[in-house]
């Protein structure tokens, strides 16, 4: 999975979560849970869409990697062993 590739996946599955959320307004660095308002059922199903979508498994050892879209996007990237694109 490309950078590109797991930015899109964060992003619809944010959506799907917090559907009235402005993601463009959120920093790629920015705590999800903070800025989205997501609570700790909001956070967790979105880790659950996130296995559900990729096939990647998740434990709760690695929630805090999961943090921001930058954080989640270099988790899929590096959990897919896919080099990073630059873009």
């Amino acid at each position: 999975m490309t950078d590109e590739e797991a930015r899109s996946v964060v992003r619809a599955l944010l959506h799907e979560v917090a559907p009235d959320a402005d993601l463009d307004s959120v920093g790629s660095d920015a705590t999800l849970q903070e800025s989205l308002g997501l609570d700790s059922l909001d956070f967790l199903a979105f880790v659950d869409r996130l296995h559900e979508r990729t096939g990647i498994e998740i434990p709760e050892r690695d929630y805090p990697r999961l943090l921001t879209i930058d954080d989640c996007v270099s988790f899929l990237v590096s959990a897919t062993g896919r080099e990073q694109s630059t873009t």
